[in-house]
């Protein structure tokens, strides 16, 4: 299998002004009434990120009394980091002409209320990839770390996110 030393510019790269900054911009609403106190309002909420079309249903985690079949921040934050984990990696290993079959990920973090302030613990994603027959592995390895060093939201965020690969081949 041929690796290709430099990989075709992305259409971002060929732009370089357009490049410099992509804005992300999203709407959220609330309606109710916290006249009852801190134990009486809704948690319930929607969100929406034009021009995506589907309208998020959040709440609070239910520990603190959201509806527990509706997202909660902090499971968003855990889905963000796995997703760009794997959009990177399947980016890198598109460029560098390997066949990726199969991704997983089996992402997980904790809200740690001892620390000051509270705030998520360290996100770890359990990443599985299937890739075809007669792939190196050790270069699967490697694009998993560039992927890494290479996604967006966890360079964005103040807790760590750890990847654990396992490599399937075939």
């Amino acid at each position: 299998m041929s690796h290709p030393q430099t990989a075709p510019p992305l259409p971002c790269e060929t732009q370089p002004h357009a490049a410099l900054s992509h804005p992300y911009a999203t709407r959220l609403h609330w309606a109710g009434s916290t006249g009852g106190g801190l134990r009486a309002y809704s948690r319930d909420h929607v969100a929406t990120a034009a021009p995506a079309t589907p309208v998020v249903e959040l709440s609070a985690d239910s520990a603190f009394r959201g509806d527990p079949d509706r997202l909660n921040p902090e499971q968003l934050v855990v889905m963000a980091a796995s997703s760009c984990q794997m959009l990177s990696f399947l980016g890198a290993a598109a460029r560098a002409g390997v066949d990726v079959l199969a991704y997983d990920d089996a992402a997980t973090s904790h809200l740690d209320l001892a620390a000051t302030p509270a705030r998520l613990g360290t996100i770890r994603l359990a990443v599985t990839v299937r890739v075809a027959a007669g792939t190196d592995e050790a270069l699967v390895r490697e694009l998993a770390e560039q992927a890494h060093h290479a996604c967006y939201v966890a360079a964005s965020l103040a807790v760590p996110v750890e990847v654990a690969l396992a490599v399937t081949i075939g």
